[in-house]
């Protein structure tokens, strides 16, 4: 009797074959799924880049500052600017913008004014007498972060001038405005009767630590 023996090796070299297909049809797949992604990105119309060409900053000037910066206030205002034709309606010619600016006005003592005779000391070396200039305001300081259109409205015309125009999104005229209404507010709050109180605690404080018994500090329009 005969007995007959299958050969495994027959089958062994095509199983190769089909699992070197498969593996080059994932890595054919592959290459296809991330090639396409690149080129996509090459070739979308839509996509953007940024790309910094900024000139390395320039140092213009330094200068010495002698004044305590004693106060800060934060200001928000909404800068409603309104602009219409004589003879035309709003639809056709007219602008309204609201533009909410933010920002921050400094109040400082400018100690380089102070006069020859503006701190005295009695013989004793107790008592210490310092005369001062009152709180100044600096100009407002606009946060760009915080600032922003609000809203806008325009007529058909200035809609196409602003797509003409080389600079549509000129906003100079609404900071301005936003910083000149801050100066008045910050001019009429107590900004300034703040900065010169937290100037004479300070200076008390340095004074006395410094071994002076008294301290008075008077402002130059008090008696």
């Amino acid at each position: 009797m005969k007995t007959f023996q299958t050969e495994p090796a027959a089958e062994t070299p095509r199983r190769r074959r089909a699992w070197r297909y498969l593996a080059g049809f994932l890595v054919v797949a592959i290459l296809l799924v991330v090639g396409g992604r690149l080129a996509w990105s090459w070739l979308d119309p839509f996509g953007e880049e940024t790309v910094d060409r900024s000139q390395p900053v320039l140092l213009q000037s330094i200068k010495d500052l002698s004044r305590f910066e004693a106060a800060t206030g934060n200001f928000q205002v909404v800068v409603d600017l309104e602009k219409d034709a004589t003879f035309l309606p709003d639809a056709v010619k007219g602008t309204r913008t609201l533009f909410v600016g933010a920002g921050g006005v400094d109040a400082y003592v400018d100690f380089s004014t102070l006069a020859a005779g503006a701190v005295t000391v009695n013989a004793e070396r107790t008592e210490a007498t310092v005369r001062l200039p009152r709180a100044q305001l600096e100009k407002p300081n606009l946060d760009n972060r915080r600032s922003y259109v609000f809203a806008q409205q325009r007529g058909l015309l200035d809609r196409v001038e602003g797509f003409l125009s080389s600079s549509p999104g000129d906003q100079r005229e609404l900071y301005v405005l936003a910083e000149k209404k801050i100066a008045e507010a910050a001019a009429a709050s107590d900004l300034r009767a703040r900065a010169d109180a937290n100037t004479k605690a300070m200076l008390e404080g340095l004074l006395k630590s410094l071994g002076f018994d008294k301290v008075t500090v008077k402002f130059t329009d008090e008696p």
